[in-house]
């Protein structure tokens, strides 16, 4: 929908300080800007008009003008609030979703957080007690970072790059995050690679008052299986509903396709007129035939967006400075092109996000069905073999063996685990142990300690990869090129149905997402519905193999910022193995994610 941007500061604010902020995230929201500043508070907003076109304009007022906010995001039951707000007597000046959140925060305070049905990451100053209050969504949909800084100035945006010209803020980079990245390919937790910065997460909410940061969790997603599936009819409708509520717009809604039975279940509920596939030359990567035939079956109109290696690989500049952080998600460059070509249509768009996660869609979900009989061996055995294998270099057997060697509490904290401890001491210099992501999983084993295997890995999922990387991408790639992405799959009226799933209807040895393709399959031709998860392929494997990109990540690897972290001499060990038949093409793309990333914050 649009970005926020603001500070609060200890003196009186300045309003040219808030002017650069809004130029940094300007692609956010082009349709216009807003204002607030008053005292120690400067508050801003650019504009991306989706709903109330002429009369949403922000900041918005309060019946009497005490309460100041600011949002990013769509409330879809917003009509439904207005009605019941306006019967307690609330009285309505504009046709917004913004507008239920001040009429809902004199009603109930914070209890209007989990009224919300939506995405959403908004601030909300209260004038006369001097207090900013800002909340985030319950999945994360929607980014909120923010900075004490050293004069005491907080500062809050939808995008860290707004921090960079604000006279408060100093840039310093977080070394301390780069070992975690290079294990999970994308920046987990609380933390950012900008000194001070941090994320507000998933399901918090802020308060700053009197120079004291507060942050409360005011929702925590649980999974708690049942003991009876939904019948399909019964998911169908809930997310038939969920699309419906989605395209709640006063613009034309559109739809992303791939090949996958996600987007292609989504697109048959929600029936956008328009909808957009990526392809590449390479067929064992390209998606577009399935997709473009299910359109066709569906009588919707298709494009599909071929991207070559050479525009590819000239746009990770741009995507890593738009990400904010480092993201060695080769998706990210295709979502980039994608979001592009979409915008030249249209405002708002549907995808389908979060299917994976909660109804278990991920391969690894069906490890613990394959290949029981190893699990039978003696634990000191498989410890063993799995040491003696994370010697040797990654590969489909050596990785089993690595795996199995490990419990699940030890070894999972994502679908994507890149460098092994072992692996960062060689690559970083000076490097103790004290980067390993797994830190970051202790609660979610503790709240699921009497669950399945399956319903474990979903929780860590929910809590880390979800937000840190496929929503991540999904807001930074879109916003991007001024467009909004919404993803009907997390909804708060889905997830309750998808977290009462029992684990036999999730995934097994053969099959993921059994459930969703169960009830997909009354809908899709049987292809579309039993199709195999390829997970957005991106050729980035085979076109490390060629000039002259081969040549492109050997010169960022000779340069002296890889110098000033990595082993330079094994990242080019690593780029030779690769060459010669090897398959390490996701450990090369991420140090040369992060040294790309780096020269467009750090660099001179």
């Amino acid at each position: 929908m649009c970005g926020i941007a603001g500070f609060i500061s200890p003196a009186r604010a300045d309003a040219a300080a808030l002017v650069p902020m809004l130029a940094r995230i300007a692609h956010r929201g082009p349709d216009g800007q807003g204002t607030f500043v008053e005292g120690p508070a400067a508050l801003g907003h650019c504009r991306l008009a989706i709903i109330d076109l002429q009369g949403g304009a922000q900041p918005l007022y309060s019946e009497d003008k005490n309460f100041v906010v600011v949002f990013n995001g769509e409330i879809y039951n917003y009509r439904e609030l207005t009605t019941e707000l306006t019967a307690l007597g609330h009285t309505f000046t504009t046709r917004t979703d913004t507008e239920v959140l001040l009429h809902g925060w004199e009603q109930w305070g914070r209890e209007l957080l989990p009224r919300l049905r939506g995405m959403f990451a908004f601030a909300l100053w209260d004038r006369r007690a001097q207090v900013l209050f800002c909340a985030r969504d319950m999945f994360g949909i929607k980014p909120l970072y923010y900075c004490r800084c050293a004069d005491g100035t907080l500062l809050f945006a939808s995008e860290i790059k707004a921090f960079l010209d604000h006279p408060s803020f100093e840039k310093q980079l977080n070394t301390a995050q780069l070992p975690l990245y290079l294990s999970c390919q994308y920046s987990p937790g609380r933390d950012t690679f900008f000194a001070g910065v941090q994320k507000l997460l998933p399901g918090h909410f802020l308060e700053f008052s009197e120079g004291i940061v507060r942050t409360t969790r005011w929702v925590q997603p649980a999974f708690l299986p049942g003991d009876t599936p939904p019948a399909p009819d019964e998911l169908e409708a809930v997310l038939r509903q969920s699309a419906e509520a989605h395209k709640i717009a006063d613009v034309e809604v559109a739809g992303f396709l791939s090949g996958g039975v996600d987007s292609a279940y989504l697109t048959a509920l929600a029936r956008p007129a328009r909808t957009y596939t990526i392809s590449y030359a390479e067929p064992k990567y390209d998606e577009s035939f399935p997709a473009r035939a299910l359109a066709r079956n569906l009588g919707l109109r298709n494009r599909v967006r071929c991207i070559s290696p050479g525009e590819f690989w000239d746009a990770v500049p741009a995507v890593q400075y738009h990400m904010d952080e480092p993201m060695a998600d080769a998706a990210a460059v295709a979502l980039y092109f994608l979001n592009r070509e979409a915008a030249r249509d249209v405002k708002v768009v549907l995808s389908g996000e979060g299917a994976d996660e909660l109804f278990g869609g991920y391969n690894i979900y069906r490890d613990p069905f394959t290949a029981r009989w190893y699990n039978r061996l003696p634990p000191w055995l498989r410890g063993g073999l799995g040491a003696a294998a994370s010697l040797l270099p990654p590969g489909p057997g050596v990785n089993f063996l690595v795996r199995r060697g490990l419990s699940l509490e030890e070894r999972y904290f994502g679908p994507t685990a890149l460098l092994t401890e072992r692996e960062k001491r060689r690559l970083l210099p000076g490097y103790e142990g004290d980067g390993d992501p797994v830190c970051l999983t202790e609660s979610s084993w503790d709240m699921t300690e009497d669950q399945d295997p399956v319903t474990r890995m979903q929780q860590v999922d929910l809590q880390l990869w979800l937000a840190g990387d496929i929503l991540l991408k999904a807001d930074k790639m879109s916003m991007a090129h001024s467009l909004e992405l919404r993803v009907p799959y997390l909804d708060k009226e889905v997830f309750a149905l998808a977290a009462a799933l029992p684990a036999a209807v999730k995934a097994n040895a053969r099959m993921t997402k059994i459930a969703l393709r169960q009830a997909a399959a009354r809908t899709l031709p049987p292809s579309a519905a039993a199709r195999k998860k390829l997970g957005f392929p991106v050729p980035v494997r085979d076109w490390l193999r060629q000039e002259p990109y081969t040549s492109r990540v050997r010169a960022v690897f000779s340069r002296p910022a890889a110098g000033e972290f990595f082993n330079v001499r094994l990242l080019h060990t690593m780029l030779n193995h690769h060459l010669h038949g090897g398959d390490c093409w996701r450990q090369i793309w991420c140090v040369y994610s992060f040294l790309i990333w780096y020269e467009q914050f750090f660099g001179a």
